[in-house]
């Protein structure tokens, strides 16, 4: 059975938690090592995405005093997914297996042996699934399931309380690296992959330092992402509401012309001025969802890369180990 493992950490402006993710992360793979579950040259690759503090630097200074760390170095900020998308398209060379793993120490570590149970019992897939939401806040534990809840109705297949935590075996990785749209959403698509998969269970943990690089604006920009991704149901929904509006239209004219008969005809502009701001702002939520996929058709014809890379240091310690 192959054995070699990389754990792909992505990073932004991280200075604070770093030093502890890098202890913990060591400490697993040489027990993992230790064990011969996993080959020696296992790494650790942070991916720096464009972090503005000293991350980089952390991570240049423990590529130098751990064998099993490396580094890669955005030449500008290119966002989380595609961070992880880097570091595998990296690491799958020299790698049997690759997990991915944020740097704020949330998702338990400890978890890993386990995924790499179950990847030597035959899965592809293993996915790191959250047992409660208990460290949530009330808003974020409901918009949450209110997500879930509403992907699953328009189709998309994703795992729930799961996020990018997950274990892929190389072509498992590979397949997901033949996706080439531009706008990423993983956890929409690591089930597409297909493959035999399992799911972890853990307890997810409290930020160990920093702050988190998720706000409530880019969460709702991640959700919509993952809407417009992989469903055309919004578009369906706006000829359903534009139909709904239509037969709004003739029941008002009706009324109107039965009050015109009946001579109760009552002059203002309340009813008027409604009817106007109704259907503006209908024609405008409407204009906003077909722009929104419009918008993804004209990032992904422009054939854009992904990501630069501006240093890496994977590579060359994986060869000059072997």
């Amino acid at each position: 059975m192959n054995k070699t493992l990389t754990i792909v950490v992505p990073c932004y402006d991280e200075q604070e938690v770093l030093p502890e993710t890098v202890k913990e992360l060591s400490n697993i793979l040489r027990g993992l090592i230790k064990e011969n579950k996993i080959s020696s040259q296992s790494k650790i690759l942070f991916v720096n995405d464009g972090s503005k503090d000293k991350t980089w630097d952390l991570i240049s200074k423990y590529t130098k005093e751990y064998d099993c760390v490396a580094g890669i170095k955005f030449s500008r900020n290119y966002g989380h997914q595609n961070a992880l998308l880097a570091g595998m398209s990296v690491a799958v060379k020299y790698s049997d297996m690759i997990i991915t793993i944020d740097a704020d120490l949330q998702d338990d570590v400890n978890a890993i042996p386990k995924m790499v149970e179950k990847y030597y019992e035959g899965y592809d897939v293993v996915y790191g699934v959250r047992n409660s939401r208990e460290t949530d806040t009330f808003f974020k534990r409901r918009t949450a399931l209110a997500f879930y809840s509403l992907m699953r109705k328009l189709g998309v297949n994703l795992v729930p309380d799961s996020a990018d935590y997950r274990l892929l075996s190389r072509r498992a990785t590979k397949s997901l690296l033949s996706f080439k749209e531009r706008n990423l959403f993983l956890r929409g698509m690591v089930p597409l992959v297909g493959y035999k998969s399992a799911k972890v269970y853990y307890a997810r943990k409290e930020r160990f330092a920093g702050k988190s690089k998720y706000p409530l604006s880019k969460m709702i920009h991640f959700a919509l992402d993952g809407i417009t991704s992989f469903s055309i149901a919004p578009i369906h929904l706006i000829l359903y509401l534009g139909i709904l509006t239509v037969i709004i239209s003739i029941i008002c004219m009706i009324y109107t012309l039965v009050e015109k008969i009946t001579g109760h005809i009552v002059t203002g502009w309340a009813s008027l001025m409604l009817s106007i701001w109704f259907l503006g702002g209908v024609q405008l939520i409407s204009i906003s969802i077909i722009g929104e996929y419009i918008g993804k058709i004209f990032s992904e014809v422009k054939h854009r890369p992904r990501f630069n890379i501006e240093k890496e240091t994977y590579t060359d310690k994986m060869i000059k180990g072997n």
